[in-house]
């Protein structure tokens, strides 16, 4: 099965199963390319990002205001870092994520947020 790269190229690029994917990527069997700006964007939705940081810096902010200033601005602080942490690793997480669950590889695939090709 074959799934189009661009309909305007004309280039189409074979389907890899996600236990082919899986099994030889490490074997160095595929090369993955993948959109830094599109993987901020999925990585961050995938795994809940939003929700999470306003976990943490929510009540942070409360602790701050009712005269817990450093556990406050610690709960902030890691909220803030957790989501830059995030966002500047998201390549090297969407591939894990790729590798562990089928389906964040065929969504990652499906939304052009990661190719995969056969190497060589």
């Amino acid at each position: 099965m074959t799934a189009p790269i661009s309909p305007a190229d004309g280039e189409y690029a074979e389907y890899i199963a996600h236990d082919e994917f899986r099994n030889g990527l490490p074997h160095g069997r595929f090369r993955v390319i993948v959109n830094p700006e599109l993987a901020r964007r999925f990585v961050a939705a995938r795994l809940h990002l939003t929700a999470v940081t306003l976990a943490l810096i929510g009540p942070g902010i409360a602790l701050a205001l009712t005269g817990h200033a450093l556990p406050g601005a610690l709960l902030v602080a890691l909220g803030v870092v957790l989501r830059r942490l995030v966002r500047w690793q998201a390549s090297k997480i969407l591939l894990q994520l790729a590798t562990r669950q089928p389906g964040a590889y065929h969504d990652a695939t499906s939304q052009g947020v990661m190719e995969v090709r056969r190497a060589g």
